[in-house]
């Protein structure tokens, strides 16, 4: 992932509708197979502490690929305050999150946007198999949004990670506190414990950005 000053260029041709057709039936397919009903094999729903979430700080500003995004693909930004803030976790919901999170990670190649689509920064749902960190998140969230959860409860989020690199992770918002899916770990783990500095995540009341309260938010990420 890229995170770029200017809009991104190069947008993928055709309606978003008939670009999202392609993830919607992958995403049902990869479901399918995870098997949503079956028991998480390496987490288990009792393991996990409750927790604070993560305080918001007032408002940030969108990264622009994002604002892209959200032009191409309106029904993946599209927020409806009519949904749980909130996911309730239950053992077949946890079972869900486990299963999409490890499929997505194990059938996305990573590979940056520039390497890939000789672009800084484009955010879309990895249709051609391949993306990089905030790809990877987008696509678990259509999936699980798809499942069933509140896309209004799991939030694209910007850190610093272990590097000093910008990166993009998916935050669950749940009632266990605030969860972290990573292209980098199959691990879900509480946001404290990832070892990132939290900067900025979409809105839950808006579609809009806001302050985690970290002290820099990236302009460029190298990331996969």
């Amino acid at each position: 992932m890229r995170f770029a000053v200017s809009m991104m260029q190069g947008l993928v041709k055709g309606p978003a509708s008939r670009r999202l057709s392609w993830s919607r039936r992958t995403a049902l397919a990869a479901l399918a197979v995870a098997g949503l009903g079956a028991p998480a094999q390496a987490q288990t729903l009792a393991s996990l502490p409750t927790e604070a979430g993560a305080r918001v700080q007032g408002d940030a500003k969108p990264i622009a690929a994002w604002v892209t995004f959200c032009q191409n693909y309106a029904a993946e930004c599209a927020l409806d305050r009519g949904e749980p803030a909130r996911i309730s976790l239950t053992p077949a919901t946890w079972a869900t999150i486990v299963s999409v999170n490890r499929r997505v990670n194990k059938a996305v190649e990573p590979m940056t946007d520039q390497d890939h689509l000789h672009v800084a920064d484009r955010w879309d749902l990895a249709e051609d198999g391949i993306g990089d960190c905030e790809d990877f998140q987008l696509l678990k969230r259509h999936m699980l949004a798809e499942a069933g959860l509140p896309r209004r409860a799991m939030r694209m989020t910007v850190v610093i990670d272990e590097k000093g690199e910008g990166h993009a992770v998916l935050t669950l918002i749940t009632d266990r506190g605030d969860l972290v899916l990573d292209n980098k770990t199959n691990a879900i783990l509480p946001w404290h414990k990832t070892g990132y500095v939290f900067i900025k995540r979409e809105s839950q009341d808006a579609v809009a950005w806001v302050s985690l309260g970290g002290v820099t938010s990236p302009v460029t990420t190298a990331n996969r």
